[in-house]
């Protein structure tokens, strides 16, 4: 087992920055330390991260415990006034090599275990420069951190700080590092990557980004984006998706709700019909892109009619990969002082949406029996098609690239059908 130990909740990003906190930690000598990178999304992913915690120190009970996060960052009272928690970083601290060489003893009270700093005073994002991303065959590289906006149900924000770019020559430079390794494919990562570029001199745009990067660093055969706001997607992206067979046919999108009414009470910056419209453009342009999508059930104040609508839209917008949150009331926002709906309606509504979810999924899925796809395998027996479609690759050695032809699905995953597979 190696001498720190790190459990990641939550986005990519944070999967990234867990590496950067692992070389961190090890350059300092750190020993028999699990340091938990934790997410604070939902109220659920919060409860999850203190049952592991609490699960770790009777496996563990001479290691160091050390809480770091989305979650730790807004709950930081909370997390050092748990007992079995040794150490609290804040998200800014967590990054820092002096975090860790300088870290409270065993049994120190709650206040001194503390290393956490007002979010909201950081201005700038230093490029973090990592190898590799233990456990992946994608490589996942961050160019942007925070938020400047303010959902009403969201408090990211809060554990984020506000938006912040990573310069583009810093960006091309980790990229290229992370294909010296042998990464064949990078997904740009961002708390919210569409306003990339908004704090650096000039305003670079991030599809003007990834644009550069993919003439700079021509090692890298495939390009994704995270999760983005599809009302932020500027020319140069179009241009990508379009015209660039390197950038993947696939956005993840972060629609929230199809109700026209709801989206306003969310305080999101797009409608229906603009997301309606960007997915219809996108597919024009690249028949074969398939979108994610993540989605609120239950939001206060939603009637059965707004439920139906966010059914509406994701049919609509032909959402493949649809992710369903039940609504959680997050402490300090405003959706949490709004009018809110039991718990049983929620669920059922989450329930009756992941129906849809699934519906489309199914449908995507046989649209794909016969095609011809060039599969990325990963280390799960899996592997991703271009369009981020999951693909059965049991026996298949991660990290290739192959192209085989897709003879079913089993309801979640493409099968391939019995003939040869060419290198892709």
């Amino acid at each position: 087992m190696s001498d720190v130990e790190i459990i990641t909740f939550g986005c990519r990003l944070n999967t990234y920055e867990s590496e950067v906190m692992r070389e961190k930690a090890q350059s300092v000598g750190l020993a028999n330390a699990v340091v938990f990178n934790t997410c604070a999304v939902t109220g659920e992913a919060v409860r999850q991260a203190r049952q592991a915690i609490r699960r770790m120190r009777r496996e563990r009970p001479g290691a160091r415990i050390i809480v770091t996060g989305c979650a730790a960052q807004v709950e930081k009272d909370a997390f050092a006034g748990m007992a079995e928690v040794d150490a609290v970083l804040g998200n800014e601290e967590k990054l820092s090599v002096d975090s860790y060489r300088s870290l409270p003893d065993f049994g120190v009270a709650a206040e001194e275990k503390l290393r956490v700093n007002d979010i909201m005073s950081v201005r700038a994002t230093a490029p973090q420069m990592v190898k590799h991303i233990d456990g992946h065959v994608r490589a996942f590289l961050q160019v942007q951190n925070g938020c400047d906006h303010r959902c009403t149900f969201c408090v990211i924000p809060y554990g984020r700080g506000n938006s912040r770019s990573v310069p583009m020559g810093a960006v091309v430079d980790q990229a290229r590092r992370l294909a010296e390794s042998g990464y064949v494919e990078v997904v740009l990562t961002g708390v919210d990557a569409t306003s990339y570029g908004a704090d650096l001199p000039g305003t670079p745009s991030l599809g003007l980004l990834a644009k550069t990067l993919l003439k700079e660093v021509p090692e890298i055969r495939r390009l994704r984006l995270s999760s983005i706001d599809s009302i932020e997607i500027d020319r140069h992206l179009i241009d990508l998706i379009a015209d660039e067979p390197r950038f993947m046919p696939h956005l993840h999108l972060s629609l929230q709700h199809g109700d026209d009414l709801i989206l306003k009470r969310m305080k999101r910056r797009h409608s229906s019909a603009d997301a309606e419209r960007f997915c219809d453009e996108a597919r024009r342009l690249r028949p074969e892109m398939s979108f994610g999508a993540d989605m609120i059930a239950g939001f206060p104040t939603e009637t059965e009619a707004m439920a139906d609508n966010a059914a509406r839209h994701a049919q609509a917008c032909g959402i493949a990969h649809l992710h369903v949150f039940p609504y959680s009331p997050r402490p300090g926002t405003p959706a949490a002082r709004m009018p809110q709906l039991d718990r049983a309606t929620v669920k059922a509504r989450a329930a009756r949406l992941r129906e849809t979810g699934a519906a489309l999924l199914a449908a995507h899925l046989k649209r794909m029996h016969g095609s011809r796809q060039t599969i990325l395998v990963e280390n799960n027996g899996l592997a991703h098609t271009e369009n981020f479609t999951l693909v059965d690759a049991a026996g298949l050695a991660p990290g290739q690239l192959l192209a085989v032809t897709i003879g079913g699905d089993d309801g979640r995953h493409l099968t391939r059908a019995p003939q040869l597979i060419a290198a892709a």
